[in-house]
């Protein structure tokens, strides 16, 4: 089955609804052209806040919304549940897993990202990443039955491999994730197991480099850290895991430009989070198989200054799938983080030169705008590093956790859940409860 543009309207097709597709659907939708988004699940995600489900904090629904419904006032918007298997450039077209093809005068690529195992995908099983609602299902699942394994271990080696959770990698989601297991340990289950202590858990973050949140400036990476060893957290910095299997992991510590000898020790685990990398979507490659476009090593598609493909200006790349430079006038070209908001104002630019094209207008280059970064450790402990007209203003506590909070709650779509999970803050915060611990399935076979 072939879908076509039965208009004489340009027909724009977005290849996914995150943070990119769904500006640039935003961008597009009082424009004189008709839009299809395609999007592989039913809700765009807000992932920044994908570790409070991860972590029992917040339902599911909080924070997604589904992608119809964000279009159900939009008639020239059309969505398609569907993942895109083949990309034809010279027949406009895209081709889903159900054999379906849609025709495009445009297209916008914004297909995300995956993780990336740097070589060892046969880790994936026993350490899961942290990208989609089922990955939070999973890690949220293991968490807790790692508790309830514990309270009917007989064996005290066993019991404390089963006591002990392991973060691989210190960026905002492993620092995020690390201080919320140490406060769920200490705090949300005391005094529900009878057999076992909780707060005697053991939470372990591992990072490879020399210190935490490597994004941020010195003295806020220093901050971070104490934070997170005031929660409980212990954290091992230059630390390479080299071998990961379903009983723990293998770590290999010093070694490195400071001369230390390198020594390796095993950690015995039945939890593992992954949040040391991520790569493209596996559709960058293919794009670029099909279109000449050269890609990185982390299978970002290499694009021109406005976004577009080289020798395809009617193809566009947004977000983690692009390896996008912002190009400030005087300045020499910088590459665009793999954040949110890099993934939003790309999404806005690309619509806005699809719309230069089609009035026959000259494209722009792309400009990011930098407005800084932020990071939550635990209770009243986050760290924020803002761009601001004067200068960075940087600061790290109880006000740098209430600004992190409104900040997220601003960014969410939609007024319900924005109440919702102010709501829901309010009520942990007071009681130190997290009201989204249920599993469907103890099993890990499946979970809703």
């Amino acid at each position: 089955m072939q879908t076509t543009n039965a208009s004489a309207r340009p027909h724009v097709v977005i290849v996914g609804c995150g943070f990119g597709g769904l500006e640039a659907a935003r961008r597009l939708e009082s424009a004189d052209v008709d839009v299809t988004v395609i999007e592989k699940t039913n809700h765009h995600l807000f992932q920044p806040l994908l570790y409070q489900v991860a972590t029992a904090g917040l339902a599911a629904p909080s924070i997604a919304a589904p992608v119809r419904a964000l279009f159900r006032q939009q008639p020239r918007i059309t969505t398609l549940l569907g993942e895109v298997s083949a990309i034809d450039p010279a027949a406009r077209a895209v081709r889903l897993t159900n054999g379906s093809l849609v025709s495009y005068d445009h297209l916008v690529v914004a297909a995300g990202a995956t993780h990336s195992y740097f070589g060892h995908d046969e880790w994936a099983p026993v350490a899961p990443g942290l990208k989609t609602l089922a990955d939070a299902f999973e890690i949220r699942r293991r968490v807790l039955m790692s508790f309830e394994a514990a309270e009917t271990a007989t064996d005290p080696e066993r019991r404390r491999a089963l006591l002990t959770f392991a973060v691989i990698g210190a960026g905002p989601t492993g620092v995020e994730m690390a201080g919320t297991l140490a406060e769920i340990a200490k705090h949300t289950l005391a005094g529900e197991f009878r057999h076992i202590d909780p707060g005697s858990a053991q939470v372990l973050l591992i990072e490879g480099g020399p210190r935490v949140l490597q994004a941020m400036p010195a003295n806020l990476s220093q901050k971070a850290l104490e934070q997170l060893e005031k929660l409980g957290v212990e954290v091992r910095l230059n630390a390479r895991v080299t071998a990961i299997d379903a009983g723990g992991l293998e770590v290999q510590s010093g070694g490195g430009a400071d001369g230390a000898p390198a020594t390796s020790y095993r950690i015995d685990t039945s939890c593992v989070v992954w949040a040391a990398g991520v790569a493209a979507s596996p559709l960058g490659r293919m794009l670029g198989e099909a279109t000449g476009a050269e890609c990185d090593r982390a299978g970002r598609i290499k694009i021109e200054p406005d976004l577009s493909l080289a020798g395809h200006p009617e193809i566009s790349v947004v977000g983690d799938l692009a390896a996008a430079l912002s190009y400030a006038p005087g300045k020499p070209p910088k590459p665009v983080p793999g954040v949110s908001p890099g993934a939003k104002q790309m999404g806005r630019a690309a619509a806005a030169n699809i719309l230069r094209r089609i009035a026959g207008e000259p494209t722009v280059p792309f400009r990011y705008r930098d407005y800084g970064n932020l990071a939550t450790i635990g209770r009243n402990s986050a760290v924020v590093d803002l761009e601001t007209p004067l200068g960075p203003l940087r600061f790290s506590g109880r006000l740098a956790w209430l600004f992190w909070l409104f900040a997220h709650a601003y960014f969410l779509i939609g007024f319900r859940n924005r109440i919702v999970v102010m709501m829901d803050w309010a009520s942990a915060y007071w009681s130190f409860q997290r009201n989204a611990r249920v599993v469907a399935d103890v099993q890990g076979k499946s979970e809703s």
